[in-house]
């Protein structure tokens, strides 16, 4: 029980030295890089920066308790700072002591609807969000975040906006006011990371540029000439609080935290497998959802604002040599010793540094050749990506999400309700029978038409099986006498499915065609003889395979002889 509820109890008995010092060394790095980035995306929420170090704080404790990812680093990012700042922008203004409590509220109730899912096993949900949905929203919010940060870089006030033209029209028409100091600085700042990042990518480029950044300023003394900084920054650990509830806010925050629920879990899903794929362990999903959300939530009770897991500092604490989730810990560790110590060494940090690390950041989450590859791989995958990276775009990011969803759920019963359906022919010289459109050694058997349907048959694809029978067979009668379903790719069948069987039966019984069935199986077959379509049919009519159902049908037409001739061990048989 014990085990089940903490996972840590698990390892934790038998934690080793070697793992120890691969957690300090992790967690210490990460840290590191976790200060800059975690004040930059505060700041890319609307917030003050302390509260991406508040956020660094407690949920990176509770991790290691309910994980199961040996390597997945939590903290705030950058995709699910632009939905907080677009969920809260409608409702309070950035950066003010309402907007910060919605802010805290969102991550409690984030936290409190992912626990729940986790229990309940809902992880399932997140399917919801495919691989074309995640990559097209990505890239387009990948966009919007950098574009976002175009005014803090360039040292003029510029609207906050989701539309990118916005932005840059804004930009354009004060090109005037642009801020020489910020403009170096940002520019800087930017080429520096992008350097790094190509040559020496084990050097953390964000602190080297928070520390350039804030001796420039200090030892120029250009904050007075106009270039935004940091400046004071409350010391000392957060105190513990409760959020003030009340049901409209709730209400109002609803859509945005449900977005988040989905995009943090399928983000520490997906990195939580990869790396246990390369270091051949198991996650459990479920778990997972359970364990970002204990975070979100506890960490609300510390000031803490809504977290998930990170590519860039997940990808560095499993270079760094992390052995366990206890590395978040020491990073938080390390926050903690900030907040407590260095915090006045911040006062100087000048913002246009901040937005380069975001600008960076953001468009490293560009994924173009995931797009080429797949419209080259799949085109209605690739239309997807395409469609909802213009919705994110054009419309905003949860706009965005929703189209995406709505989006993949429309392919998905469009693709249910056209099921591939194989016209079958037999392979000369074998028991076995074939697509004739993807095998040219199939041949059809005169006067049978075999079909094949690579689906579950349900209502959403009964009319189109009727349809395609009546096609194939009623509007030539004379070249088919029967019709012969083979099951076996059918994995279950509903009673719309059986009353569109039991219609397409008597018809062609009219016409005087039969239909057989071959190789029924499992949930299948159990519900045709629970609705007693096995009766109505006949049971003479159902076979355990395509070839035993050809027999029969070729026996009573006279012509079996012909078709044992060329099937291996019949014609012995034969003889």
């Amino acid at each position: 029980m014990l085990k089940r509820i903490f996972p840590i109890a698990s390892w934790l008995p038998g934690y080793t030295v070697p793992a120890l010092r691969g957690d300090l060394v992790a967690g210490l790095t990460v840290g590191v890089m976790l200060i800059p980035q975690g004040m930059a995306y505060a700041m890319l929420a609307g917030l003050p920066p302390i509260y991406g170090l508040y956020a660094s704080l407690m949920p990176l404790v509770v991790y290691p308790f309910f994980g199961t990812s040996r390597h997945l680093a939590v903290g705030a990012v950058a995709i699910d700072m632009v939905i907080v700042g677009v969920g809260l922008g409608a409702l309070a203004e950035a950066g003010s002591a309402r907007y910060v409590e919605l802010a805290i509220l969102l991550a409690l109730m984030v936290g409190g609807i992912q626990m729940l899912m986790g229990v309940v096993r809902l992880g399932f949900v997140v399917n919801l969000l495919s691989r074309p949905v995640i990559i097209g929203f990505t890239s387009a919010a990948a966009l919007i975040i950098a574009f976002s940060q175009l005014g803090n870089l360039l040292g003029v006030d510029l609207p906050r906006s989701q539309q990118v033209f916005v932005v840059l029209w804004g930009a354009i028409k004060r090109v005037g006011e642009i801020q020489p100091w910020s403009l170096v600085l940002g520019a800087g700042g930017v080429a520096l990371l992008v350097g790094l990042r190509r040559w020496r990518r084990l050097i953390p480029g964000p602190l080297v540029a928070v520390v350039l950044g804030t001796l420039v300023v200090w030892w120029l003394g250009i904050d007075r000439q106009g270039v935004a900084v940091v400046g004071a920054i409350p010391m000392g650990l957060p105190t513990p609080s409760l959020s003030s509830v009340d049901a409209g806010t709730v209400r109002d925050l609803l859509p945005t935290a449900l977005a988040l629920v989905l995009v943090q879990f399928l983000s520490v899903v997906s990195l939580g497998k990869v790396f246990a794929a390369r270091h051949r362990y198991w996650i459990r999903p479920n778990r997972e959802l359970f364990a970002i959300g204990a975070a979100n939530f506890f960490g609300s009770f510390f000031r803490g604002i809504p977290i998930s897991g990170s590519f860039s500092r997940t990808a560095v604490n499993e270079g760094a040599g992390a052995q366990t989730p206890l590395a978040n810990a020491v990073a938080a560790g390390l926050i903690a010793l900030t907040l407590l110590f260095l915090t006045p060494l911040f006062y100087f940090l000048p913002i246009p540094v901040l937005a380069a690390i975001i600008m960076v950041a953001a468009f490293g989450l560009l994924e173009l050749h995931e797009l080429r590859y797949l419209l080259k791989a799949k085109r209605i995958d690739g239309a997807l990506a395409i469609l909802t990276f213009l919705a994110t775009f054009f419309l905003g990011i949860l706009q965005g999400i929703l189209i995406g969803v709505v989006a993949s759920v429309v392919a998905i019963m469009y693709r249910i309700s056209r099921p591939n359906i194989a016209i079958l022919g037999h392979l000369p010289g074998t028991r076995s029978f074939r697509d004739i459109h993807r095998n040219t050694k199939a041949k059809p058997i005169d006067g049978i038409l075999m079909l094949r349907v690579d689906a579950s048959f349900s209502f959403a694809n009964a009319e189109y099986l009727k349809d395609f029978i009546h096609q194939h067979s009623l509007d030539d009668a004379s070249a088919v006498r029967a019709v012969v379903i083979d099951a076996s790719t059918m994995n279950d069948l509903d009673m719309t499915a059986v009353g569109v069987l039991t219609f397409v039966a008597q018809t062609l019984r009219v016409r005087g065609i039969d239909l057989y069935m071959t190789s029924v199986k499992g949930d299948a077959r159990d519900v045709a003889l629970r609705s007693q379509f096995v009766e109505i049919l006949g049971k003479d009519h159902f076979f355990l395979s395509p070839h035993r159902a050809v027999k029969h049908i070729l026996a009573g037409w006279d012509r079996l002889d012909e078709y044992l001739e060329n099937v291996p061990g019949e014609q012995k048989a034969l003889g």
